[in-house]
């Protein structure tokens, strides 16, 4: 799909088309050194550089082996906790931005508007990384639905799987150990002393009972002979990244999670206590090493909460038959706002929640960085809805509407409203200073904003029913502001009173949104076919501010009379720039400096001159005019000067602002309405 700040897709992403069995291959041989041909040898050679890039290592030998040629100048990295292991992954991924703050790249084109939960997130690892007590509390991603938890745990999934096959995240395991734990554990605890002064770095963790067992048996518990490898971690493998998604709280049993006995093993082994007849499927085993996630984890038992916050803290389980295991992984958690507040009003909760850092992820309140969520989404859909062409104020109009959803309800005006958004957009708003602009930012923000309202999904279902109902491959702002309107009128999930509340939202986005934008496209497309008045428009400004500022008359050029300076034509085009009575003598004075400056130097003084002056000029030619956009949706028939300059309005709006001829025309006839209603 093409909209504004996009690159509309060219044929050449496109397919090619398969050739029927019998036909002639027609200019096969042309396409094969086309950009077809350049594009398709571009993947292959970034699948070579890639496969080449991720081909797995397969280092393999004895733990003396790995002791001799593997832990030398590597021994802290090898010690790493799981904590310690994935804030390393993320500051592989980090770089620092332009305002001196950290950020992970993982984020940066996947999720939009949330930074300040992204940095309480990295804060989390950072502090636990570093010993403090926080690695001993589970991390619970806490916000609306759709609101990128999930995402935010994803990519930090994907990350680990791509940090765990370069040379700085390597990591090795026993051999055959169903939780992959790190060869150190072999290092008995009376040398562990001799280890840190040798290595200077800290042990922790002991043997599972599986690896223990086969020390004994296999090995008669001479332990450099156990076999080390090289592990990835791979959530598919179930190596070091594991899920665990709630089910029927009825049959939920804690096996998913710590495993059970394998009853077609115990025949083999005899003895249900032996490790090798326990069924290591438990997500906390896949997990070890790594990170587990739990979705929607306030929907499990109880019981399930109190394994693993005690998982967290002590870095243990403890199931029947065996010892302790010791397991050393991060627990990201994530649940919605209604599971949470059902969870805090059962006061048995409050141990259980005093053991968690709770970090809210809300929806952004800044429409931009709504509308490239959009535009993410679309990009990700299906070729039927990507190529279908959407106006430059689309995703940004609907995302407006979001934000206003999402503000809690309050006696605020509609003003209010508006200045809100567009200083959380980081839009300048002429008449705030900075001071009021901070305090709207920080303490006029309500605790709650951001945690309610629209979703994103909501926004691409209307848009993707706008779509489907399109008669053309085009949508216009009004096509979807409509198909928003249409989706809340239909949704029975709504309450009477709030969608009234939305649909007055999608008016106010209309009117102080969308007309502010599309009168600016035209207005600067219009005043390029007029450049010449404009520039006739710029000296008359002079002629009467340089006759003004000293005192004398001007001739008319028409009458050839001697007349006053035209005051009332310099605030005409003064006012549109929001010159005020008191200040008007100021300005003229600088931009009569800024004209002999240019004189001086030889240059012309013209509309690029003065960026506040070119602004008023163009407003002041847009509102003389008008009579030629009324013509569009006139019966009358415009003459051909008129007809052309229509023409190539239009055609500047597909050019040079994203519209298509569709779109184009429609802003056209749509600024036409609203001047006839002025």
């Amino acid at each position: 799909m093409t909209s504004a700040g996009t690159t509309r897709q060219s044929d050449d992403n496109a397919p090619a088309a398969a050739v029927p069995a019998g036909e002639p291959a027609g200019n096969g041989a042309a396409e094969a050194s086309g950009p077809h041909a350049t594009q398709h040898a571009g993947f292959v050679h970034g699948m070579a550089a890639w496969a080449a890039k991720h081909r797995i290592s397969p280092w393999r030998g004895s733990f003396a082996d790995f002791l001799e040629q593997i832990l030398p100048g590597r021994a802290a990295l090898l010690a790493r906790s799981a904590h310690q292991y994935l804030w390393d992954m993320m500051r592989w991924n980090g770089h620092t931005d332009d305002s001196g703050r950290f950020r992970c790249r993982l984020f940066d084109d996947e999720l939009f508007g949330i930074d300040e939960a992204i940095d309480r997130v990295a804060s989390y690892f950072k502090a636990a990384a570093a010993g403090s007590e926080v690695g001993r509390r589970m991390l619970l991603l806490l916000g609306p639905p759709s609101g990128g938890k999930s995402t935010m745990v994803i990519l930090l999934k994907r990350g680990l799987e791509e940090y765990s096959h370069s040379s700085e995240g390597a990591l090795y395991g026993i051999a055959g150990c169903p939780v992959h734990e790190s060869p150190l554990h072999l290092v008995p605890h009376s040398m562990r002393a001799d280890f840190r002064a040798s290595y200077d770095a800290e042990l922790h963790g002991d043997l599972c009972p599986h690896c223990r067992a086969r020390l004994e048996e296999q090995y008669g518990g001479d332990f450099l002979r156990m076999p080390v490898e090289r592990i990835h971690l791979s959530e598919a493998g179930r190596c070091g990244i594991g899920t665990y998604a709630p089910h029927d709280p009825t049959t939920a049993d804690l096996a998913d999670l710590v495993g059970s006995v394998d009853l077609s093993k115990v025949a083999q082994y005899g003895d249900e206590g032996d490790p090798r007849a326990w069924s290591w499927s438990g997500a906390v085993y896949a997990a070890s090493r790594g990170m587990l996630e739990m979705i929607e984890i306030l929907k499990v038992k109880r019981e399930f909460l109190y394994l693993l916050l005690t998982l967290t803290q002590e870095k243990n389980v403890k199931v029947s038959r065996f010892p302790l295991i010791y397991l050393d992984e991060t627990i990201l958690a994530h649940t919605n706002l209604a599971e949470f507040r059902k969870f805090l009003q059962e006061s048995e909760n409050e141990a259980l929640l005093d053991r968690m850092v709770i970090v809210q992820v809300p929806y952004t309140l800044n429409y931009r960085e709504e509308a490239r969520i959009y535009r993410k989404l679309i990009l990700a859909a299906a070729p039927a809805f990507r190529d279908v062409h959407l106006d430059p104020h689309v995703l940004h109009a609907a995302a407006v509407f979001a934000i206003l959803s999402r503000l809690p309800e309050a006696d605020d005006k509609e003003a209010e409203l508006v200045k809100k958004l567009r200083i959380y957009a980081d839009e300048d708003v002429d008449d705030l200073q900075p001071a009021d602009i901070r305090r709207m930012r920080e303490r006029d923000k309500a605790p709650d904003e951001g945690l309610s309202g629209v979703s994103p999904r909501f926004v691409i279902n209307a848009l993707s029913h706008a779509i489907i109902s399109a008669q053309r491959n085009s949508l216009s702002t009004m096509d979807v502001l409509l198909a928003l309107k249409d989706g809340i009128e239909n949704d029975a999930r709504i309450e009477p009173r709030r969608k009234r509340k939305w649909v007055d939202y999608l008016v106010l986005t209309r009117k102080d949104f969308y007309n502010r934008w599309v009168k600016a496209d035209v207005h600067k497309a219009l005043f390029v076919s007029f450049e010449q008045e404009a520039q006739d428009l710029l000296n008359k400004y002079l002629d009467e501010v340089e006759a003004m500022l000293d005192n004398r008359q001007i001739r008319d050029p028409i009458t050839s009379e001697e007349r006053r300076p035209d005051e009332r034509f310099l605030r005409a085009v003064e006012e549109k720039i929001h010159i005020s009575d008191s200040g008007k003598q100021s300005f003229r004075q600088e931009v009569v400096r800024k004209a002999m400056s240019a004189f001086k130097r030889g240059e012309a003084f013209g509309l690029a001159s003065h960026a506040q002056l070119h602004d008023a000029i163009q407003q002041y030619l847009f509102e003389q005019r008008r009579d030629v956009l009324r013509l569009v949706g006139s019966a009358k028939r415009p003459d051909d000067d008129v007809r052309a300059r229509i023409s190539a309005v239009e055609q500047r709006l597909v050019d040079e602002y994203g519209y298509d001829a569709h779109s184009a025309r429609e802003a056209l006839n749509y600024v036409t309405t609203l001047l006839a209603q002025e």
